[in-house]
Parts: structure tokens; sequence; C-alpha cells
């Protein structure tokens, strides 16, 4: 006779079918989730990799090649091609004013004098200092072409930088032949010959080289990984340091002996010119001689204080003007280097009757031709 089974012993089969299902479940939902985690996880590691591995890539083409924006007029983007009316015409002045200036001293023999020749050196730097920041200026006006790469850069500020060099030695040799002119004019031709004016503009033209090279070559090692974007439509050393993100202690010591030994020696050396030929100048009893010595320096004086004020309005703003609108800086820039050509060449036509003379002659011999 078989025994009947508990209907309870039944129902507790029921129960542990249920928790064995369940905890497969729970299993195969613990399995799937952590799968997925892992997946997610080592997706997450695979892109960081990646983001890592490309930044790693464009630092080094930035570092390696880097490449600059120059800037145009900020704020004035949509005039740039109105604005680049009066940049072409000025620059148009300064081409053919000091290249008329050259073309007379080089064809009037009787402008072969010391006085000359170095006036001649003047109309070189400017004619320099405009070609080598015409290009860039115009280019971004015209074509918004603004990008540079970081050698075109430097060759541009090798000769941007060299011909400011070189103009402010020229104006500390135009100083000291007015010196010898007038305060011992006796022995003028026999200091100031032929020979040791060659000799003088060959030491400017080394003394450039040799202080701008060392500071450019600094720049070859130097890091830039941030935006590269100047401030001005031309390379300026000042500003290209800034972008770099390595040291650049080395080139900011090389800069200030530059400027030491270039503004810091120059400007006193032609305040102490001047003092000197003003001293001179009073001891002499006429009046007339007074104002007839003092008219010939006249436009040498313009060309320093052109040269030199524009040049130091910009270090100034560099330096202390950080809130000024972008606008003045880009303006400012643009003066200082526009200036000393295009006025220059104006200068030294009105107040020097010999150079105003062959002009006149120049023009009314084209005229009647």
């Amino acid at each position: 006779m078989k025994t009947a089974k508990a209907p309870y012993e039944d129902g507790e089969d029921v129960e542990r079918g249920v928790n064995c299902v369940d905890v497969l479940l729970c299993y195969l939902l613990t399995s799937i989730h952590m799968g997925l985690q892992k997946s997610q996880d080592e997706s997450i590691v695979r892109t960081k990799a990646t983001n890592l591995q490309n930044m790693e890539i464009l630092s080094n083409l930035t570092s390696t090649f880097p490449n600059f924006l120059l800037a145009g007029i900020p704020g004035l983007e949509s005039a740039h091609t109105w604005i680049s009316i009066p940049f072409g015409c000025l620059y148009a002045i300064a081409l053919s004013g000091n290249s008329m200036i050259l073309f007379v001293i080089i064809t009037h023999q009787s402008l072969h004098e010391p006085m000359y020749y170095f006036l001649s050196m003047l109309s070189a730097t400017d004619l320099g200092l405009t070609v080598s920041t015409m290009s860039t200026t115009l280019a971004i006006l015209w074509f918004n072409a603004r990008e540079i790469s970081l050698d075109s850069c430097i060759i541009q500020m090798f000769f941007l930088h060299g011909f400011t060099v070189m103009e402010s030695g020229v104006l500390v040799a135009m100083a000291f032949d007015r010196y010898v002119a007038i305060c011992d004019p006796l022995r003028y031709t026999t200091i100031l010959t032929n020979s040791r004016v060659i000799q003088m503009g060959t030491l400017m033209i080394i003394r450039s080289v040799v202080l701008i090279a060392p500071l450019l070559l600094l720049l070859k090692p130097l890091y830039f990984c941030r935006a590269n974007i100047l401030s001005h439509s031309y390379c300026y050393h000042p500003d290209v340091i800034k972008l770099a993100c390595s040291d650049t202690r080395a080139n900011s010591i090389c800069g200030l002996i530059d400027l030491i030994l270039t503004t810091g020696v120059d400007t006193p050396c032609i305040v102490l010119s001047y003092i000197l030929i003003i001293r001179s100048v009073l001891s002499m009893a006429s009046p007339k001689e007074q104002h007839k010595v003092f008219s010939t320096c006249m436009s040498h004086i313009g060309a320093v204080a052109i040269f030199y004020i524009p040049m130091m309005s910009l270090s100034l703003v560099h330096r202390y003007g950080q809130s000024a609108p972008k606008v003045v800086h880009s303006m400012m820039a643009n003066i200082y280097l526009l200036l000393p050509p295009v006025l220059n060449p104006i200068i030294y036509s009105v107040k020097t009757k010999q150079i105003r003379k062959a002009i006149l002659s120049l023009l009314l011999a084209t005229k009647q031709r």
C-alpha cells in the first residue's frame, strides 16, 4: 500500500526550483552587466589613449612646424579693403620718396659728400623697413592671408629688426657728422673721408647682424603649444616669444642686451652730440649764423624724433597698455614702422636745399622729355 505524499512537500520542490531560477537569472544579469561595464571601460581607455596620441602628434607638429596667424586691424576686418587704400598710398610714398633721394645722391656729383652718404644710408634702411613689412600687411588687407610659418617669421624679423638697428646707427653717424661740421669744421674733410664713411657703414651692418642673429636663432628650439595668434600684421620678436611654452629667459636676456647696445648706447650719443653742438652754436656772436646752423640740424632732429618717439610709444603700450583696445596696439605698430620711411624723404627734401634742388631738376628734366 502506497504512502500518500504530503501536499507541502510538492510546494517545497516548486519553491526550490523558483529560487534556482532566480539565482541563475541574477548570475546571468550580473555577468552581462560586468561584461558591458568592462567593454565600456575598455572603450573609454582606448578613446583616451587615441586622444592623447592625437594631442601628442598635434603638439609635436605645432612645436616642430608652428604656423602663426598675423593680425590685421582688430574690429575693422570688414573694412580692410578700404583701409588698404591709405596704407597702399603711404607705402607708395615711402618707396618713391626714398628711391628718389637715393637716385639723386648717386647721380649728382655735387652730393658726393659724407652728409649725403649718410642720408643715402638712411633712405636705404627706410626702404628695407618698408619692403620687409609691406608684403604681409597688404596681403592681410587685400586677401586676408594671415598665416605665416616660423621660418618665414624669422626671416621677416631678421630684416625688420636688422634694419631698425641699422637706422639707429645711421642716426648716430649723422649726429657725429653734424658735430664735426659745426664744432670742428676745419678738420671735417680729414676726419670724415670716403674710406671712413665706408668703414662706418660696414660697422653698422656688422653690428646689426651680430646683435640680431643670436636673438632669432634662440627662437628655433622654443616649444610652441598655445594659440599662435600674433598681435601685429608682421612678426615682432616680443610677440613671438610670448606664445612659447618653454623657457624664454635666454631670449629675454638676449633681447635686453640688444636693447642696451642699440637704443641704450645710440640715444646718449645723439643727445651728447647735440649738447656739444648747442654749446658751440650759442658761443657764436651772430644770431644769423646761429639760425643757419640750427636750420641745418633741424632735418636730422626731425628724423631722430620720428624714429625714437614711435618706438618708445610702442614699447610703453606693450608694457603698460594691456587694457588698451587691440586696435590701439595694431595702429601703433604700423605707425612705428611707416612714419620714418614716409616722413624722412619729405623732411630732407624740404629742409635740405641741395636735395630739394636736385629733385626739382630731376622732375623738370623728366617732364621735358
